[in-house]
């Protein structure tokens, strides 16, 4: 399991290296403030060779410099399918990075706003985004993550 205190460590390290990125799923729910468990922290990333290769140094000064960072590439994610699951060498959850989900979604459309947590500058899926991503899935969380979304922001149907 996460919790938004290892998040907001992986975030500042993000920042301190210059990542574009913004996170979704669970744990953006709970920077917006619908907190809930969760095994994994969701990044949408730019797809640049320079994006990609900050991402890689803010994992790495994470994670003792875990050589499994290497394995993060633009081309992969630039490329047909544009996701890659992060597993630290503790193993205690995991982060799901992508530059696109589908044609659905992609870093550069996806709707996000900067929220500060703790002094640390967090690009963040906006509730309405996060219904969005979340309405039309077929599992039951994300139903679930849906109608939490659209009760406490009053987010209509979309």
């Amino acid at each position: 399991m996460i919790d938004i205190e290892e998040a907001k460590r992986i975030l500042a390290a993000f920042e301190r290296e210059g990542v574009e990125y913004v996170m979704v799923g669970s744990m953006a729910m709970a920077a917006q403030g619908l907190v809930r468990a969760t095994r994994d922290v969701d990044f949408f990333v730019a797809a640049t060779a320079d994006n990609v290769a900050n991402l890689r140094r803010a994992l790495k000064s994470l994670f003792d410099n875990d050589p499994n960072v290497e394995e993060i590439r633009a081309e992969d994610l630039s490329g047909a399918y544009p996701a890659i699951e992060y597993i630290p060498p503790h193993g205690a959850y995991s982060l799901d990075i992508l530059s696109r989900l589908g044609e659905a979604f992609r870093y550069e459309t996806i709707e996000s706003e900067e929220l500060v947590l703790d002094g640390i500058r967090v690009r963040v899926a906006t509730p309405a985004m996060l219904y969005r991503m979340k309405k039309d899935t077929v599992r039951p969380q994300d139903k679930v993550d849906a109608l939490n979304l659209r009760r406490a922001f009053g987010l209509e149907d979309q």
